[in-house]
């Protein structure tokens, strides 16, 4: 399936500013399922210059810098993008050590996983919450994960919220409440109090309904060895499959913000975002004439 994504943000600034240098994380990024065709990204006022970059976690990133000054900022991304139907559990765990709950990452993937399991401290209730779901999982790694995943979809009241930062896995844990971006931190945390490595994730998530309405969506990635970043969204309760189109994975939400950058001057602003996923193509494979 060829599908075109456009995702439109808009800053309007009480009175001119001047922009200091902005990170654009925009670009779709390439998995075992996903190519990107094209990637179109438009920005005004026109930067003096624009890079494309890895950031520090071989995410694929623009960053521009200006002169001058504005009144409003406007960014347009495009892309063409290609899925692919997958089977999301077409993967083992290896060693075997890792089947079970729980395990120990070797001392060199401690040092390379160690960003991503680096977490806050979680609230005893939070923890007895986990460790519950992972005796009724009779402590293996795969299905706690999902029945984890799972539990939190049917707990936990989705809400939307335009702005701001992920709220403390405690807190999103107390309200039984929380956005996209909310519940994926928690179960994070959650996760690395457990001793498991996960990152953020930030992208889109395609419906298949011509009356769907898209925004950016967050969702997580665990590393399983033998099977590599396995994502998870708690939103909807399951492993993230082949309709989840990844813009950046990092350890920190702080990092795959769509855009950061700062302005000077003593405006205020405000935001205001449309993103749009339209089918192009649709191939129907293994079907008799």
């Amino acid at each position: 399936m060829k599908l075109q994504i456009v995702h439109d943000t808009l800053y309007t600034f009480s009175q001119e500013v001047c922009l200091e240098p902005h990170y654009f994380r925009l670009q779709p990024g390439i998995t075992p399922n996903n190519s990107l065709q094209s990637f179109d990204l438009d920005v005004s006022p026109k930067p003096l210059s624009i890079s494309t970059q890895n950031d520090c976690e071989k995410n694929l990133i623009q960053f521009g810098w200006f002169q001058g000054s504005c009144n409003e900022l406007r960014i347009k991304a495009k892309s063409i993008v290609t899925i692919e139907d997958n089977n999301p559990f077409d993967f083992i765990l290896f060693p075997q050590s890792y089947l079970d709950l729980p395990f120990s990452y070797s001392d060199k993937l401690i040092v390379t996983l160690s960003p991503s399991l680096t977490g806050e401290v979680v609230m005893d209730e939070l923890e007895e919450y986990g460790q519950n779901i992972m005796i009724g999982s009779d402590y293996k790694t795969l299905s706690f994960i999902n029945n984890l995943t799972h539990q939190i979809h049917q707990d936990f009241k989705l809400v939307y919220r335009e702005e701001g930062e992920p709220h403390n896995a405690n807190h999103t844990f107390d309200i039984k409440s929380g956005s996209c971006r909310d519940l994926a931190w928690m179960q994070i945390q959650l996760l690395r109090a457990m001793g498991i490595a996960t990152k953020f994730v930030s992208g889109y998530f395609f419906i298949e309904s011509g009356s769907a309405k898209y925004d950016l969506h967050a969702w997580l990635e665990v590393y399983l060895p033998g099977a590599g970043w396995i994502a998870f969204d708690p939103s909807n309760g399951s492993i993230a499959g082949d309709r989840y189109i990844p813009l950046c994975s990092c350890a920190s939400y702080k990092d795959a913000m769509p855009v950061t950058g700062s302005f000077r001057g003593e405006a205020s602003s405000t935001l205001n975002t449309f993103v749009s996923i339209q089918v192009l193509q649709k191939e129907l494979m293994g079907l008799n004439p």
